[in-house]
């Protein structure tokens, strides 16, 4: 049916859903289940889903490990949710802000057997809307009204999930020329993905010639570094310097992928800085909240650059990750070109972490 919405667009749907507190329905090989991010559950719909008591909790392997929970499945845990939770007892379980003040929770009794699939696809979606890596799944029975009946937005899910297995497509907007303080010769492309999530963009400095490798960085957003100054990590001076050198070079190509925080989010990353206030570092934060060390996808990076026709660059950074992803995805670096700019007192600690556990090279 042409006016039907395609898998990108329901994807796109259910993350605002979820973010508004509004369970989906995810379904797999016949199986369905409402989901619900576990952050923003308005109370009513948490008892709802948990009359019955049929409905299971999702968290990463990384927020087991907090909470001393058992892990049987690979990268992700079950927990029953008991019927009479409350909004406050959930959230303890699965926001670590309030792990000081709520030390004293469980024992947990991990679920085991059966199928996660659908666990596993609700909490990369919850991911992707940028909330808590936690998901409060209830099994819908055959022929049940309430769900299938519904307004709710409906997922299939494959043998892999669709918003996983592939990069977004990525559509040109417009350009337009911007002089800038860095350099006056600069263009300002927008490109925005099909999955309805944030526009990228790519600051062109001179006229690079796409036949040689184009000196070339990736920045990920940062609006506490890049906008408000913040001394507690190198990204504005990144910034400032990466643009500064393409136009000592006479040419070259920032992309500024809107992937903050290491891709979980502004939200989420004021709630790593709150961690580190207790005196856990960057990395041990990330996993404490229930993220990977870094979230970012860089494909989208190397799909931009082939959009405006580079096929290989000078890539300036300190992190090989960027580089073997780029390489993986079809774009050959030439040269990693360093960027040792940025350090200061207040960011020495989290420069060490981003050496000694993210292979950063400083």
């Amino acid at each position: 049916m042409t006016y039907a919405p395609t898998d990108a667009e329901r994807i796109a749907r259910a993350r605002s859903d979820l973010r508004m507190g509004l369970p989906v329905i995810l379904s797999r090989g016949g199986v369905e289940a409402l989901v619900a991010g576990a952050e923003t559950l308005k109370p009513a719909r948490l008892t709802a889903l948990a009359q019955g008591g049929a409905a299971e909790l999702a968290i990463t392997h990384r927020r087991a490990e907090t909470l001393k929970v058992r892990v049987y499945d690979d990268d992700i845990a079950r927990l029953p949710v008991p019927e009479d939770i409350t909004p406050r007892g959930l959230r303890a379980i699965i926001d670590p802000a309030g792990d000081l003040a709520t030390p004293l929770k469980g024992p947990f009794r991990a679920l085991r057997g059966g199928e996660a699939g659908l666990h596993r696809a609700a909490i990369q979606l919850v991911k992707s809307a940028r909330l808590l890596p936690a998901a409060v799944l209830r099994p819908v029975a055959a022929g049940e009204a309430l769900a299938r009946d519904s307004a709710l937005t409906r997922i299939v899910i494959g043998d892999q999930v669709p918003f996983l297995s592939q990069a977004p497509a990525l559509d040109p907007v417009i350009s337009a020329r911007l002089p800038m303080a860095a350099a006056e010769a600069g263009r300002l492309h927008i490109f925005r993905p099909d999955d309805g999530g944030e526009e990228h963009y790519a600051v062109e400095i001179g006229q690079p010639d796409r036949s040689l490798p184009t000196l070339t960085r990736l920045h990920s957003a940062c609006f506490t570094g890049d906008v408000l100054g913040s001394l507690k990590c190198d990204c504005g001076p990144q910034l400032r310097g990466a643009l500064a050198q393409m136009a000592a070079t006479g040419s070259g190509v920032l992309l500024y992928l809107n992937q903050e925080g290491r891709g979980i989010g502004l939200a989420n990353k004021m709630r790593a800085y709150s961690l580190q206030d207790q005196g856990f570092d960057t990395v041990e934060a990330n996993h404490r909240l229930g993220f990977e060390d870094d979230e970012r996808d860089f494909r989208i990076g190397a799909a931009i650059l082939r959009k405006m026709g580079f096929a290989q660059v000078r890539l300036l950074t300190n992190n090989p990750a960027k580089v073997a992803m780029l390489e993986k995805s079809g774009v050959a670096v030439t040269e990693r070109v360093p960027l040792k700019i940025g350090r200061n007192p207040l960011n020495e600690s989290y420069l060490a972490t981003k050496a000694a556990k993210s292979g950063h090279l400083l």
